[in-house]
């Protein structure tokens, strides 16, 4: 389950294949604040939690405080600050859907080439190099010897 409030995403003890998971990734790519409440670790009902909580950086939430104060922090590219009604801050950069469905094919551990990546985002590989260049100047991806990987956001 998916609770969405102003921008925050929290989820709610998703599965493996849960769609919560698909909302969660692109709410974390726009830069929207994300939170999981996972259940117990050996439940295959909070798999999809766990995985945000390693993979997106998604802020662990254990009460209703937490999700308040989750909803009233809005990420900008200098970290996080409180915005007035807990709406997203103006200097926030919007992610274009090119810079989505890149960043969705993107892996923060599996390194991707740029044949792969264009076949995953569905773009053409000049497309892909274009967002990539644009990513990496925003410190959101990085290149490796083996590919490209989605940098890993830090909770502040």
């Amino acid at each position: 389950m998916i609770a969405a409030a102003s921008d925050a995403t929290v989820v709610l003890e998703a599965g493996a294949r849960s769609g919560s998971l698909n909302t969660a990734s692109h709410a974390a790519t726009l830069g929207r604040p994300l939170g999981a409440l996972p259940g117990p670790v050996t439940s295959p009902a909070s798999a999809g939690c766990h995985r945000l909580l390693r993979e997106f950086d998604a802020v662990c939430v254990v009460n209703a405080d937490q999700v308040v104060e989750l909803i009233g922090r809005v990420e900008t590219g200098g970290g996080s600050e409180t915005a007035a009604g807990g709406g997203r801050a103006a200097s926030a950069p919007q992610a274009t859907p090119e810079e989505v469905r890149v960043l969705d094919a993107l892996s923060t551990r599996a390194p991707r080439d740029v044949a792969d990546l264009a076949r995953r985002a569905g773009l053409g590989a000049g497309e892909v190099m274009a967002v990539l260049g644009v990513l990496q100047l925003d410190d959101v991806v990085a290149y490796r010897v083996d590919g490209w990987v989605r940098r890993r956001r830090r909770a502040t």
